[in-house]
């Protein structure tokens, strides 16, 4: 379980994490509770950079809770994670564009999101994002996110994967969909009005996929 010991992410600060699930081993991350970024100094940017190595037969779950993302945040976010050819994978990744309890909008961010997924050192799976400015007209476009306020990623790589297709669709809302990439690779994407929302999509899947061995720190 990692701890952000600073309570939260502002300009300047700096986080790395490397990890290595060794051959045969099963290793589950995630995090004590929702991160954080915070309002940051005008010429600062936070910075997060993950890497992950999933050696033969073995399997990492990578489950970190919601990034939410506060007005005059800055941050520049990376996560590479590179798979053995045999090497197994559940990842999600949840953020919540500003505080909606709190009418909340973001007029004035940096953020800067880059996932990559590699498997025998060949790209399976690269996603970014970039917003900037004044995220919250941006995202109520509706070919953005019709003013979503939330968004997750998940991926999923197992050689069975293809059988968690029609059961994860029979769970979706109208504003997500999941499709497979690969014959072992299911991809699965979600807006949501906002956290509360997406959670209640995300932690019956998560169930589902982890075989009700989510973290307790998702489920309170």
């Amino acid at each position: 379980m990692l701890v952000n010991t600073a309570g939260g992410i502002t300009g300047g600060d700096a986080f790395s994490a490397d990890f290595t699930v060794q051959h045969g081993a099963t290793l589950t991350v995630t995090t004590q509770a929702a991160e954080r970024a915070y309002r940051a100094q005008r010429s600062e940017t936070g910075r997060v950079r993950t890497d992950a190595t999933v050696q033969s037969d073995a399997q990492l779950n990578w489950l970190p809770q919601e990034l939410i993302l506060f007005e005059r945040c800055a941050l520049r976010r990376r996560l590479h994670i590179a798979l053995a050819p045999d090497a197994r994978l559940l990842m999600i990744e949840p953020v919540v564009f500003g505080r909606a309890a709190m009418g909340e909008a973001l007029r004035d961010i940096l953020f800067h999101d880059r996932i990559m997924i590699t498997r025998g050192g060949s790209p399976l799976y690269t996603d970014a994002t970039m917003l900037r400015g004044d995220a919250t007209t941006h995202l109520a476009r509706r070919a953005i996110a019709d003013g979503a306020g939330a968004m997750a990623s998940l991926v999923l790589v197992r050689p069975a994967a293809a059988s968690q297709l029609a059961p994860i669709r029979a769970a979706l809302p109208a504003t997500a969909g999941a499709s497979m990439i690969a014959d072992d690779t299911l991809v699965m994407r979600q807006l949501a009005t906002d956290g509360y929302a997406l959670r209640r999509t995300l932690v019956p899947i998560l169930q589902r996929l982890t075989n009700n061995t989510l973290p307790t720190s998702w489920r309170l």
